[in-house]
């Protein structure tokens, strides 16, 4: 990989190439969490936390167990052992510490185990060939942006509710539209910084 500054890295994961909006990783949870701004926070906190994990994870298992015994062709597979494993984890300890976040997030919490933008990443900066810095970097950077998408879509849904609309818009087709339109606006962020 280009040695990018740290800052470019950020910029580029956060706004750029937003996981959600302009690689469409992580739908799901997008679609399904952003009714309300605070189970999109929880959601994008457990994101956050296993995202990073699971980057640092998986790295240290390619570079040191699947690579020098020629098993890379399991790195999927190990991969989302480690995803499964982690969201377990991070399930059990926010039924012990937050109980109604946990009861907030429902059936979206195990959702983290098959969300396609957590294994995506810990793939992706395999095949960027990123440092382990700058893979903990580009995590964290990832996982704030899907935060930030989460957050702006359930505000934008929780105001569409309020002031109602078209009848045969309601819920989902409106969604649709809006996630359309934010990701458009993200679009005009392409070109600020190099992106890896």
């Amino acid at each position: 990989m280009d040695p990018l500054s740290p800052f470019a890295l950020i910029i580029g994961a956060i706004f750029v190439n937003n996981v959600v909006l302009a690689q469409f990783l992580g739908i799901c949870p997008f679609l399904g969490v952003s009714k309300d701004v605070k189970s999109s926070l929880g959601m994008g906190g457990a994101v956050l936390f296993v995202m990073l994990l699971a980057t640092v994870v998986t790295y240290l298992i390619y570079q040191y167990l699947l690579v020098p015994f020629n098993l890379v062709y399991l790195q999927t597979i190990a991969y989302i052992l480690v995803i499964a494993g982690l969201v377990q984890m991070v399930e059990i300890v926010l039924k012990k510490i937050a109980p109604a976040l946990y009861q907030t997030l429902g059936v979206f919490l195990p959702l983290i185990t098959t969300n396609c933008a957590v294994l995506g990443v810990a793939i992706l900066v395999i095949q960027k060939e990123m440092n382990l810095l700058q893979s903990t970097i580009y995590a964290a950077s990832i996982a704030i942006g899907f935060t930030l998408a989460l957050v702006i879509f359930a505000g934008l849904r929780e105001q569409m509710e309020l002031t109602g609309g078209a009848k045969g818009m309601k819920g989902v087709p409106i969604a649709l539209v809006t996630a359309g339109i934010l990701a458009m606006a993200f679009m005009g962020f392409g070109g600020i910084v190099p992106t890896p």
